[in-house]
């Protein structure tokens, strides 16, 4: 496995948790290309670190579902396939939804707070997206996402949407895919950000599985091979 072009940095005494970390976000940055096989003996010098703790990182990233395990082979990055893809959205618009509909249940603040943080990340998709950085644009959608499942608080719910989120930009890369409607990109979240904001529940709803089924069309459309510019949708 070559080395990527920036070295993992742990601080401190170095944790599984941490360097699974590190690890899942070099693979969705493609650092750590799919199907790529993990090295151990190569991590480890990389990390300065042991091979239990490194093992145990590489146990929790497997559970995930972004590494695979195969027998008297070792550790792979997974593949995303269309059918992984179409999984991961549908989950996602379910997990959106019923983050999206507890939230407007709850109080006022939590609303408030929530449409605070979307509208930067808005604001700032919105820049790169004039400015043609696709990878940080894509970083931004994912993280919009994020945010609005987030907003609810409830810890669980964000924990399984983390997954998700590192496999939808996983599916980005792996498919090689574009913007096909990039100047729809930021008025659709724009759009959800205001549904939310006006507290239009059936709208928000209706807007999120609308992105969604969206997403799936462009990135399949992508895959059989429609040109476009770097990046994805999320």
């Amino acid at each position: 496995m070559a080395a990527p072009e920036r070295l993992f940095v742990l601080e401190g005494r170095p944790t599984p948790q941490l360097i699974a970390d590190q690890l899942r976000e070099q693979i969705v940055q493609g650092s750590i290309r799919p199907g790529q096989q993990i090295n151990e003996s190569l991590l480890a010098s990389q990390l300065n670190t042991s091979r239990g703790p490194l093992r145990e990182a590489l146990q929790r990233l497997c559970q995930e579902g972004i590494l695979i395990y195969r027998r008297n082979y070792g550790v792979f990055v997974l593949e995303v396939e269309t059918h992984d893809l179409r999984e991961i959205y549908e989950v996602r618009e379910s997990l959106e939804s019923a983050a999206a509909s507890r939230l407007l249940e709850g109080n006022l603040k939590q609303i408030q707070d929530t449409c605070e943080l979307l509208k930067e990340i808005v604001g700032e998709m919105a820049k790169h997206v004039a400015a043609s950085d696709w990878q940080t644009v894509a970083r931004l959608d994912m993280q919009f996402h994020s945010c609005l499942v987030a907003g609810l608080g409830n810890s669980r719910l964000i924990r399984i949407y983390k997954t998700l989120a590192a496999e939808s930009r996983m599916c980005i890369l792996n498919l090689e895919v574009s913007y096909p409607r990039v100047d729809l990109l930021v008025e659709e979240h724009r759009n959800i950000l205001d549904l939310l904001e006006a507290g239009d529940r059936d709208g928000l709803l209706k807007a999120i599985k609308r992105h969604m089924q969206k997403a799936v069309e462009d990135l399949t459309a992508t895959q059989r091979g429609r040109p476009g510019q770097n990046g994805g949708p999320v």
